[in-house]
């Protein structure tokens, strides 16, 4: 254990300023299970300004975080890192494939059953894996979240103008976000526009903790639903998959998976929302019928560059996996 766990004063800099605290902390304090970040907010032992604070609330700059003692095991923190390494759930950042990069942010192709972010069981995500591959870099920050079983394109701001410049594209509904799902049966060439209100909820949990977090659609008039919508085009079909191209307007928790299940065609592999029936056998397959995950890949993303106002496309093509999957379930796919 390090010997000098100790009470201590942090100003917030420009590249802190805007940050929620929780998201603050669990970059400076480097090792520690957001678990526990989460537990010395809510016991006050951390402090902003000298007052207690939640996990939402957004740093400013300039502000005074009080940090508590906390003592990492720097054997604990390698045997985690190990014990993901063997679980499939850590890959070296230097393997994620870069799209597109410049000094204002970096677009990566995320494989799926990659977190972009730790926490919940996961010791470390994307965001985690790129700061330890790249650590003279000041700023690295999620600028949008993809599902860990979700491959595709994901972007990372390298400076905070270029964070909020970005997050206020995707705010504004600025940005086009396409992904390709595969789903079970025939989908209807007419049905082009879902927008059915979505509305997030828990799972009981065991022993009083908070359970998984879940998704249904509503109604037009419940007042806890929020707007979503989502645009299907169909690629190919036939009476047992059919091969979408979804874009999403909203960028809602869970969205496409729910909107998509809503209509009783769920997406091949979904572990929440799918035909857990249908799953269990693509996952006993062998060779070319086999699906060990999600059809759902982040694939194309139209932004404008965060300083120049250019128009950008970026494209990620289909994982190997889903591509050959998709050639055995639909054997000429466009």
């Amino acid at each position: 254990m390090p010997a000098s766990a100790q009470v201590k004063s942090v100003v917030v800099e420009e590249d802190g300023a805007g940050q929620r605290l929780d998201n603050y902390l669990v970059r400076h304090l480097k090792g520690v299970p957001k678990t526990h970040v989460y537990r010395i907010i809510r016991s006050g032992e951390v402090r902003v300004n000298k007052g207690r604070a939640s996990a939402e609330t957004r740093l400013a700059l300039g502000d005074v975080v009080r940090l508590p003692p906390v003592r990492v095991s720097e054997r604990a923190e390698q045997k985690s890192q190990a014990m993901a390494a063997q679980t499939g759930s850590f890959v070296p950042a230097k393997d994620f494939p870069i799209l597109f990069e410049d000094d204002c942010f970096l677009a990566i192709n995320k494989p799926a059953g990659v977190a972009v972010h730790g926490g919940s069981g996961v010791s470390f995500g994307v965001i985690e894996q790129l700061r330890m591959a790249r650590p003279q870099a000041k700023f690295l920050e999620l600028v949008h979240r993809l599902d860990r079983e979700t491959s595709g394109i994901l972007l990372i701001a390298k400076k905070r103008s270029a964070l909020k410049n970005l997050q206020n594209q995707f705010r504004e509904r600025e940005t086009g976000k396409t992904y390709l799902v595969l789903v079970l049966g025939h989908w209807p060439a007419n049905k082009k526009v879902l927008d059915k209100p979505l509305h997030k909820y828990l799972l009981p949990g065991k022993s009083g903790e908070e359970g998984e977090r879940r998704v249904k659609v509503v109604a037009k008039d419940d007042p806890d639903g929020m707007p979503s919508l989502t645009l299907v085009k169909v690629r190919e079909a036939n009476t047992t998959y059919s091969f979408l191209e979804v874009t999403i307007k909203t960028g809602r928790t869970h969205q496409i998976r729910v909107h998509l299940a809503s209509e009783g065609m769920p997406i091949v592999g979904d572990d929440k929302y799918g035909n857990f029936e249908v799953n269990k056998l693509l996952l006993r397959a062998t060779g070319a019928g086999a699906l060990k995950r999600m059809f759902l890949h982040a694939w194309r993303l139209q932004c404008k560059h965060p300083v120049t106002g250019e128009a950008l496309e970026l494209k990620a093509d289909l994982p190997p996996e889903l591509m050959q999957f998709l050639l055995h379930a639909l054997p000429t796919p466009p």
